[in-house]
């Protein structure tokens, strides 16, 4: 059963990405001075967690708060950014062609990862481009790890029991609890492994992480609350 079922619309935040980067080009093209970095927050979480409902809830937060327009991104968003050659060379035109950042990034990456080097150079990329750009949410995607070298970064883990990830998988998935729990264990091991094979990193590792909500005892509404006044205090 995948769990794209309960991920927002590809084809929406592609539209809100399209409009990320027209306001990104506006602004440069009005700045006289060196603006102000701006946040990337970067959210990881253990499969059956509330992931999604949180960015979403957070990326309205902020938007609200800032008056700015902040973006979503997934592996899903960068997979479709890849296809869509003119949008794919417009975040990249952030990164110089000896990018430090993107050096160090793929300095992190273990051995395996050469074996991939067609796959994860372009997504590493995107990633990159688009945090350094800020007034962004990197869902997964290794973004503690990968972003961990912007000094404007912050980074937040959501972990849950074993019940509540199964019943709130079975819940949101409409499937039996039974299958629900071999669903989360399967795609945590597929998780883990990415995160220690390719970024030589234990993503459970919570020196990773600015802070570490238990989704049993926190809502969607309170981490993305929670997240959102502290991320605006440190970077006001």
């Amino acid at each position: 059963m995948p769990d794209n079922l309960f991920i927002p619309s590809v084809d929406l935040r592609i539209g809100s990405l399209e409009e990320y980067n027209r306001r990104q080009k506006e602004k440069a093209a009005s700045r006289h001075a060196k603006a102000k970095a701006r946040p990337c927050i970067t959210i990881s979480r253990e499969y059956g967690c509330t992931g999604y409902p949180t960015a979403e809830l957070l990326r309205d937060i902020l938007m609200q708060k800032t008056g700015e327009e902040w973006v979503m991104i997934d592996r899903a968003i960068i997979e479709e950014v890849a296809k869509r050659h003119n949008l794919s060379q417009e975040i990249l035109r952030t990164l110089g062609e000896n990018n430090r950042l993107l050096s160090e990034v793929l300095a992190t990456f273990s051995s395996r990862w050469k074996s991939n080097y067609d796959y994860f150079l372009p997504l590493s990329q995107h990633v990159v481009a688009l945090a350094e750009q800020g007034n962004v949410l990197i869902l997964d995607l290794g973004g503690a790890i990968v972003a961990r070298h912007l000094e404007h970064s912050y980074h937040f883990r959501i972990f849950g029991s074993e019940r509540y990830k199964v019943t709130t998988l079975a819940r949101r998935l409409n499937i039996e609890e039974e299958e629900a729990e071999k669903l989360m264990h399967r795609q945590q091991k597929v998780r883990d492994r990415f995160t220690k094979d390719f970024l030589n990193q234990d993503g459970h590792d919570p020196a990773l992480y600015d802070m570490l909500f238990n989704n049993d005892r926190c809502s969607s509404d309170r981490i993305a609350h929670t997240i959102a006044d502290f991320v605006l205090a440190k970077a006001g």
